[in-house]
């Protein structure tokens, strides 16, 4: 077999979960599902968590998935449904659904429903990507009152700074929620990941942890481990080639990089089909025999290269972490440009996971 695998450590997942609960101890908690667990596989993950009081996903297909595998949990659909139909088949199948804009409400009125749904009202509280204004919040609010398609009525709305701390939108979407208090919502729900650690005044009834789950860093440029967070995905791969290369003579497709002395470049079974950054540049760190080594070159589909010259022990056949436990995720996503959840979820399914327990 392909020597790249994807290790997935369960017992890391359940305590950053219970680092969520520790953290948020009156809330209750949906463990958000969604993109296939952030890229960790959505049967494990929710089956690992099978003692959560609710999930939450991104779709109805998503939600289906987990509502096979717990027929119990409160499941919410966060971006809500977009048909009359889909509305019943959140009803059959027990789902919790943010409602986030008017169309929505429409259909809602129209479903024909085997039973009531708990109903979240999408607030949008400063992100202005999704849901109401306070006052069109209200209005729809009142509305839904006594409909009967409700079961509960219900608040939700999104951080966008939470992972700054101190910024000041955070401070005007905390009162943008509370100027809404006197609104009789069954339950309400803000805080994200970052929230959960980093916000007690946000916890409110229902917490939403994420990123934190899988042990990525929910602050920016703080280690996930400040916040009591152990890494849950370890993608490795193994070195299968290792060449001299002399002094101005340049590797990889583009011919970008150019050795400045005799290198030894070492060829990696890992690249961007499995999900490794194409645009991840020259000096990216990989870790070899535990120790840090640059990428050198372009990523190729199927593999990437490193340069070996610090590290003259290194042979055919040493395994190569790409990110885990002592190569942090957010460290190669911060080399990257981007962040840690985009490199969670996009390690392909060609790539094996095996999960630990």
């Amino acid at each position: 077999m392909r020597p790249l695998v994807a290790s997935i450590h369960l017992a890391a997942l359940r305590h950053n979960y219970q680092r969520a609960r520790q953290a948020a101890p009156g809330s209750r908690v949906f463990a958000v599902v969604k993109a296939n667990a952030y890229g960790h596989g959505v049967s494990e993950v929710v089956t690992a968590l099978a003692g959560a009081e609710g999930f939450a996903v991104a779709c109805l297909e998503e939600a289906l998935q987990v509502r096979a595998l717990q027929p119990e949990a409160r499941i919410l659909l966060l971006e809500g449904c977009f048909s009359a139909d889909e509305y019943g088949l959140a009803a059959d199948q027990s789902l919790d659904i943010v409602l986030q804009r008017p169309d929505q409400l429409e259909l809602l009125h129209q479903a024909r429903l085997v039973r009531p749904l708990n109903i979240w009202l999408k607030l949008d509280s400063g992100m202005h990507r999704l849901g109401f204004a306070p006052d069109a919040l209200r209005q729809v609010s009142a509305r839904l009152q006594g409909m009967a398609q409700v079961a509960s009525l219900n608040l939700l709305s999104h951080f966008a700074c939470a992972d700054e701390p101190g910024h000041p939108l955070t401070t005007r979407q905390l009162a943008c929620v509370a100027g809404l208090q006197d609104l009789p919502f069954a339950g309400r729900s803000l805080a994200n990941s970052a929230a959960v650690l980093g916000l007690p005044e946000a916890h409110l009834d229902w917490v939403r942890p994420g990123i934190m789950l899988y042990g990525a860093a929910p602050f920016a440029g703080q280690p996930a481990v400040v916040s009591g967070l152990q890494p849950v995905m370890a993608l490795t791969a193994q070195l299968i080639a290792v060449r001299e290369v002399a002094a101005g003579e340049s590797i990889g497709y583009g011919a970008s990089w150019i050795a400045r002395q005799p290198s030894r470049i070492g060829t990696v079974s890992c690249g961007y089909a499995d999900g490794y950054p194409r645009s991840a540049p020259a000096g990216t760190p990989v870790l070899v025999r535990g120790q840090r080594v640059p990428l050198a070159g372009r990523v190729s589909m199927d593999m990437l290269m490193v340069d070996l010259t610090p590290l003259p022990e290194a042979r055919p056949g040493d395994a190569v972490e790409l990110w885990g436990g002592d190569l942090p995720v957010d460290e190669v996503a911060r080399a990257c440009g981007t962040i840690g959840y985009e490199l969670l979820t996009r390690v392909t399914a060609r790539v094996p996971r095996d999960y630990r327990d």
